[in-house]
């Protein structure tokens, strides 16, 4: 057996070459070709509520903040804090509450003076320097006013980590001391970290005292909301980590750091994308998926307060109970609004910057990392172009336009809510849920102007044969209906009034035209309410057909209906007639079922949309036997066959001209 196949290519119309050119540029914006800031807006909202959906808002005490607040503030003077201060309440941290590491979110940039050391110095080399009893206590106050020296000391005691600042400022803003890098072999790699040119670091004293620092910055999106964090970054061709990574470092017992890079395409050279970044603790390696600039997302637990914040104040005090910090990472932060250290994230627009730290610190510990990696792009593009071909090609109804696009807005919801939840992967929507709503439109907006040319198109061909309903059903599907000519089984009415000749010589002309305007209208009236076809008006005759143009399986019955229906409303006609003194009509009908030629027919100067063939005229000879045998509606044999269990009288057999065989009759009787 040969199977043989066939490939056609079907034209697009206008709405779909508009749904390939709006896929096409939505295409270029999810790979990246193309930027369009509204729409990059509208993927940041709708992640930022997917991050308040899903933030699960509950505390976590492994980490607690001891917070430079406003109240701290009141009762201990302004920041900058001497650094007598900052070591006693480092001290209290880790002896009096037992503190297991501490991460300092604040910069020790310059020295302290505020002891008065520095003039006390200044009048040892000045006016004082042959004073050997001043030089002498002085050496001697020396170590309890040295504020920096006794919070180096401090700082070597305790597992402390410090912070420092990166800048894109020109070379010579460079300030403080760099701790040493985490990568420093990295200068062929380093074009995939952010890039900074300047520094501001902690002095050299203390950051040599501490056990190591991480860089606090992070990067701020076009609306101005933090949303990432970089894990590492670049300067001068060494690597550095972020404060939150190397405090996770350190809780892991200082791990080997390694670096995972995608593999690169044959015709590239050197290492692929990074990938992730590994931790190769004792138990298993924590692995960091990370996206562009080794940058991840901020895995927010919920809005401000999902970390116990206690303030300073009451940690130098001894006000806190004794297990409030015990066994706890500890960030020393603030949230006073005139230290400026707030952010605007998803989860709160003034969102303190140590308790973002807190949530990365947290989300590395936990291996919680919303990704959003590279491929995600391509995903965006596969869903795009699947969307495309089942909304955007085919050509749909308004209606089925509508239930298509609510199906792919629940299953676009149900596949990223999934990725989120399942896979911790963030699928960018924006463009999807667009392409959704833009081809809808299109299909709307085409649909009801094209719905509206078909209706008038089909009203101006077929509305003075059958009725508006009709034309609005018809107009659903308008490309099946046409007035070229066919052949179909089809049944067709005759009905005529008897004795019109005599009826008109009696009556003047105006009410003549009257009368059969008001009778003419009455029988239309009938035959349209049984969804039939006005063929024509041939004087005092009707003609009428059914099961064209719109198919009607039932056609015999409904023309037999109407048959009856018109001579019951023919008693009515004919009482108003006797209201105005004008005589009473009897009309004859008659009815044939069978194969004819339906269509727009006749001369280049008229047509018409009409029927003919054999079983027409006998239709009308039929019609022609009603006043002979005094019925009011006479069908042929084919019509008495189509109706099935309709009660019938035969009437006989009769011959009629152009048939050289007699033709039953009969007459319909009228359902109880």
């Amino acid at each position: 057996m040969a199977w043989t196949f066939e490939f056609r290519l079907v034209p697009l119309d206008l709405r779909q070459w508009l749904g390939v050119a709006l896929l096409g540029f939505l295409l270029a914006y999810s790979l990246g070709y193309i930027e369009i800031d509204p729409l990059r807006r509208f993927d940041a909202f709708l992640y930022d509520s997917r991050v308040r959906l899903f933030a699960r808002g509950e505390l976590d005490e492994r980490i607690a903040i001891v917070d430079i607040d406003e109240r701290s503030l009141a009762e201990l003077g302004r920041w900058p804090w001497n650094r007598a201060r900052l070591a006693t309440l480092i001290e209290r941290i880790f002896e009096q509450y037992g503190a297991l590491l501490l991460g300092l979110d604040v910069i020790l940039a310059e020295a302290d003076e505020s002891s008065g050391l520095a003039s006390l110095d200044a009048l040892g080399r000045g006016p004082l320097r042959q004073n050997t009893a001043f030089h002498a206590a002085l050496e001697a106050l020396r170590p309890g006013l040295d504020y920096d020296g006794r919070l180096a000391k401090v700082l070597q005691r305790y597992p402390v980590i410090l912070g420092f600042h990166l800048s894109r400022a020109d070379v010579a803003a460079r300030s403080g001391a760099l701790p040493p890098p985490l990568l420093p072999e990295m200068a062929e790699q380093a074009g995939q970290f952010s890039q900074w040119h300047g520094y501001g670091g902690n002095l050299p004293i203390l950051q040599q005292a501490a056990m190591g620092a991480g860089f606090l910055g992070a990067p701020v999106d076009l609306d101005g909301v933090t949303r990432r964090a970089w894990l590492l970054a670049a300067y001068d061709g060494q690597v550095y980590a972020a404060f939150s990574l190397v405090m996770a470092q350190a809780l892991l017992g200082n791990p080997a750091l390694q670096l995972r890079f995608a593999d690169h395409a044959p015709w590239q050279s050197g290492s692929g994308p990074l990938e992730a970044i590994e931790l190769r603790t004792a138990r298993a390696p924590l692995r960091i998926p990370v996206a562009e600039q080794a940058s991840v997302l901020l895995p927010f637990r919920g809005g401000q307060g999902s970390f116990r914040y206690h303030s300073a104040a009451d940690v130098l005090a001894g006000r806190l109970p004794a297990d409030s910090l015990r066994g706890r990472v500890v960030l020393l932060g603030t949230t006073a609004p005139g230290l400026l250290d707030q952010r605007v994230t998803p989860v709160g627009q003034a969102f303190p910057g140590v308790e973002a730290h807190a949530n990365l610190l947290a989300g590395l510990l936990d291996g919680r990392q919303l990704q959003s990696p590279a491929y995600t792009a391509t995903l965006e593009a596969g869903l795009l172009v699947i969307v495309g071909l089942l909304l955007g090609l085919p050509r749909l109804s308004p209606a089925g336009a509508v239930v298509l696009a609510v199906w792919m807005l629940v299953l676009l919801t149900i596949i990223n809510l999934a990725a989120w939840t399942g896979m911790q992967l963030v699928l960018p929507m924006a463009a999807s849920l667009l392409l959704v709503a833009m081809l809808l439109g299109l299909h709307l907006f085409f649909g009801y102007f094209v719905e509206r040319r078909a209706k008038r198109r089909l009203a101006e061909l077929f509305g003075q044969y059958i009725p508006p309903e009709l034309v609005d059903e018809m107009s659903r599907d308008p490309e099946h209906y046409t007035m070229a000519g066919r052949s179909a089984e089809l049944t067709v009415l005759f009905a005529d009034v008897r004795g019109f000749t005599t009826l008109a010589e009696n009556l003047p002309p105006d009410e003549l035209a009257q009368l059969m305007n008001d009778y003419l209208s009455a029988m239309t009236d009938v035959i349209r309410a049984y969804r039939g076809t006005l063929d024509k008006y041939i004087g005092d005759a009707v003609v009428a057909f059914w099961g064209a143009p719109l198919a009607d399986p039932q056609h015999a019955r409904h023309a037999v209906e109407a048959a009856l229906a018109m001579q019951a409303a023919l008693c009515g006609v004919n009482q108003h007639f006797a209201s105005r003194g004008w005589p009473a009509l009897q009309v004859g009908i008659g009815i044939n079922t069978g194969t004819m030629v339906v269509g727009d027919m006749g001369s280049r100067h008229r047509r018409a949309y009409t029927v003919l063939g054999d079983a027409v005229n006998l239709a009308s000879r039929i019609q022609g036997l009603s006043a002979q045998y005094a019925a009011g509606v006479i069908i042929g044999e084919a019509t008495h066959q189509a109706l099935g269990d309709w009660r019938c009288r035969q009437l006989g057999y009769t011959a009629v001209r152009g048939r050289s065989a007699p033709v039953a009759i009969y007459e319909p009787l009228v359902e109880a």
